[in-house]
């Protein structure tokens, strides 16, 4: 690549780090693996960086790239071996006790990793129906159907503890 193409990369990476590291802590529920996420996402992300630097919107290309590693992460099922006792907790958020956050993480990782995607990319990162689509190459009304499967399983998976909140 060139000078002026590593810059632009640079450049784009640098300034869109929190919001993919968010999106993959999101998606994940651990930082280990959200970290993963991205380095892999950006480092496809850089061989292909001539190209993808010339579409018009960048972001919808990178976050559906974030979101493919998610789902095929889910798919290799290496995730499941863990060398520590606990996941770290992430600093607090404000909106909801800990423990809701914490029953509600470990709930959402129960649920099907597409509607797992669906759940995290329409209600914590603010995603529509189309945006949510086009990331998953999927119809939306495929994505509205994941939706209601995922709140379903979620509603199943904490039972009463949500008192009808989903």
């Amino acid at each position: 690549m060139s000078d002026e193409s590593d810059a632009g990369y640079l450049e784009y990476v640098h300034g869109r780090m929190p919001a993919l590291r968010r999106i993959a802590f999101l998606l994940s529920g651990d930082s280990d693996q959200a970290d993963d996420l991205v380095q892999e996402t950006i480092t496809k992300l850089y061989a292909k960086w001539p190209r993808i630097s010339r579409v018009e919107h960048v972001d919808n290309y990178v976050h559906t790239m974030l979101v493919r590693a998610f789902l095929d992460e889910k798919r290799r099922g290496w995730w499941r071996v863990s060398l520590r006792g606990a996941p770290p907790e992430p600093p607090p958020r404000p909106g909801g006790t800990t423990e809701e956050r914490t029953v509600l993480r470990a709930a959402l990782r129960r649920v099907p990793a597409r509607q797992q995607a669906v759940l995290v990319l329409r209600f914590l990162c603010d995603q529509s129906v189309a945006d949510v689509a086009r990331i998953l190459d999927c119809s939306e009304g495929t994505v509205k159907s994941q939706t209601s499967h995922g709140l379903t399983a979620l509603r199943r998976i904490l039972g009463d503890r949500v008192g009808g909140a989903l």
